[in-house]
């Protein structure tokens, strides 16, 4: 999943947006151009739903602490009421973020007064469904004094935070919660909405998502919130969204203070300490002023079992954008992977295979070269020399980096299993299942699974294969399915949150899943193995429409539910990887999600390989 920067861009045009649909809808009315100061507090802005009651218009004299400066990135200042001026309502925040668009000279413990313009701001804009963050727009500002005390924090914890996660959003303005009144002893998004732009803290926190390349990382206040025994809380449903999760970041450039490195299942020992903000990704982030370190509780990569000799081993691995401009230590590490942690599977399904010149758009398709790199990277680190089958695509046809032409790759191990070529396909040629004799068969082999299905419009085609071991005809098919990207993010002002891409990949599974029926309608017993990234959960319904009719089953059901993720997304350990099997495999098979990337700071890829072992 693409992650970039989380600075702002300039508000007026999200703000106005905004509250011009909040005044068409009704949820915000239309009152005076200016507020009197002695009638408006932060709380009065900040109002009792998630969206301010005085939005739109400006007001003076806004009294606070300021209690943390931001001079890069989205440039501004919080501000607090002072200690024993808040309301008695705990459904009002009593912090806000002045927008200043430069770098502020004030600091923290200044109390000042600000008049400026009220507004609402939606990180990432209306589309893409985020809630907005209250704050003051085009301020003035005014130092009444310097070096006050900070506004006590309100502390965040497992006491604190309700059980359940978001209230349902009200059917007559599209699910949305906006106009909800917040109920912060309820529910866990109303409760962080009630403290938006206040100082809190954390304690001392297991750390549930790795330190990122943006200086980020994810805590939880609550110890046992579906915990695993690898320290991640596993997302294992739609209905428990894992409230205790809550993004930090820290106030003080990276320059002038290095961000902590920690891995899944460490600890921010000390916690942290700065004001709530709302950012596009990730929602409510915790803004360090002070930050602890980090207690490194020594999570170690997994290593898969090796295969017994009649036993078939089959893995599919992201590979993250693989091309032959990426340093030879990427190469080296990938390969170390598959031969000393995955213990050399017979076959692997590859995603992410770039062609020979990435992403320079150039009309190259060819991905031979980044191929032979990639499997002389594997002898050298004392794995087999493996073959490889594939299809090239058609340029810029199947998504990803434009350029860069990714698609699925069989590695193939020929002292172990061989491969079946027959009349091998190209990127538009459908390979069909036909019979010979009593058995099921590809006319094509490697094929394109039904590429000419809108399913698969800028989206990778399913690669299909034919394989021999010990006798026994193992049919392969590798995918990777439509992305996440357009879904709303947890945090979404919708509740639920739209899910739009799913529309794609149900379309995806339904196709894979009426190519497998037809397999089996051939040969009722066929070995099939139905592998790749899915892009989606095994309880999702893009697995239940691959599953469809008993013709397939997710492997990944197979573990303990604490066991089942390969993707560590915004500190939720998830399914997104999968391999899916049909009855002719029979019950009997291992199944190992094989973690080494997903809950560390240092990854070779962003995704987990996973690992199937059974007897054809």
């Amino acid at each position: 999943m693409p992650h970039i920067s989380t600075h702002r861009v300039p508000r007026s045009a999200a703000v106005g947006a905004l509250v011009a649909t909040a005044l068409a809808a009704g949820l915000l009315t239309a009152g005076a151009s200016t507020a009197s100061a002695d009638e408006v507090a932060i709380h009065d802005i900040q109002g009792t739903t998630r969206l301010s009651p005085l939005a739109g218009q400006q007001v003076t004299g806004v009294a606070g602490i300021v209690t943390g400066v931001r001079g890069y990135g989205s440039k501004g200042f919080w501000i607090q009421s002072a200690d024993g001026t808040a309301d008695a309502d705990p459904a009002t925040s009593e912090g806000l973020f002045v927008y200043t668009g430069s770098a502020p000279t004030v600091k923290p413990g200044d109390a000042v007064t600000v008049s400026g313009t009220v507004g609402e701001y939606v990180p990432g804009g209306a589309a893409s469904g985020n809630q907005s963050l209250t704050q003051l727009t085009k301020p003035t500002v005014t130092v009444e004094s310097s070096g006050n005390p900070l506004p006590k924090p309100v502390t965040i914890d497992a006491k604190s935070v309700p059980a359940a996660y978001a209230p349902a959003g009200d059917p007559a303005q599209g699910n949305s919660v906006n106009a909800l009144p917040l109920r912060p002893r309820s529910y866990a998004l109303d409760l962080y909405e009630s403290l938006e732009g206040m100082n809190v803290k954390v304690g001392s926190s297991r750390v549930v998502g790795a330190t990122d390349a943006y200086n980020e990382l994810w805590v939880t206040v609550k110890p046992h919130e579906n915990r695993n025994r690898r320290g991640g809380t596993v997302y294992g449903s739609y209905d428990a969204q894992n409230g205790g999760r809550l993004q930090i970041q820290q106030l003080a450039p990276v320059s002038e203070q290095p961000f902590p490195e920690a891995n899944v299942g460490d600890v921010l020992t000390g916690g942290a300490e700065g004001p709530l903000d709302f950012n596009q990704f990730g929602g409510y982030t915790l803004v360090a002023r002070e930050l602890g370190s980090v207690a490194d509780k020594g999570l170690k990569r997994e290593t898969t079992r090796r295969q017994a000799k009649g036993e078939l081993a089959v893995a599919t691995y992201n590979v993250e954008n693989l091309d032959p401009g990426d340093p030879q230590k990427k190469f080296d590490a990938l390969a170390a992977a598959v031969v000393a942690n995955l213990s050399s599977p017979d076959i692997v399904a590859l995603e992410e295979i770039q062609d020979d010149n990435g992403a320079k758009n150039d009309g190259t398709v060819s991905a031979e070269q980044t191929l032979k790199k990639f499997t002389d990277a594997i002898v050298a680190a004392g794995g087999p020399r493996y073959a490889w089958r594939s299809v090239d695509p058609d340029n810029n046809k199947d998504g990803g980096e434009p350029g860069g032409n990714i698609r699925q790759v069989f590695l193939f191990n020929p002292e172990r299993v061989s491969f079946t070529d027959r009349a091998p396909g190209d990127a538009t040629t459908p390979t069909e299942v036909v019979r010979q004799g009593k058995r099921a068969a590809l006319s094509h082999s490697p094929g394109r699974v039904d590429p000419a299905n809108a399913a698969w419009a800028d989206s990778r085609k399913p690669l299909a294969g034919e394989f021999v071991f010990r006798g026994r005809t193992v049919f392969v098919i590798a995918n990777h399915f439509g992305s996440k990207g357009g879904d709303e993010g947890l945090t979404s002002h919708h509740q639920p949150p739209v899910r739009s891409s799913e529309a794609k990949r149900l379309l995806q599974a339904r196709a894979v899943n009426g190519f497998v029926k037809d397999i089996r309608k051939a040969e009722r017993n066929a070995d099939v193995v139905v592998l790749g990234d899915i892009n989606d959960f095994e309880f999702s319904g893009t697995t239940k429409a691959l599953e469809d009719g008993g013709a397939l089953r997710s492997a990944v059901k197979s573990l303990p539910r604490s066991e089942r993720y390969s993707y560590v997304y915004q500190g939720n350990t998830q399914v997104l990887d999968q391999i899916l099997t049909s009855p002719g495999v029979g019950g009997g098979f291992s199944y190992d999600s094989v973690h080494i990337n997903a809950e560390f700071a240092e990854q070779n890829s962003d995704h987990d390989p996973q690992v199937l072992r059974f007897r054809p």
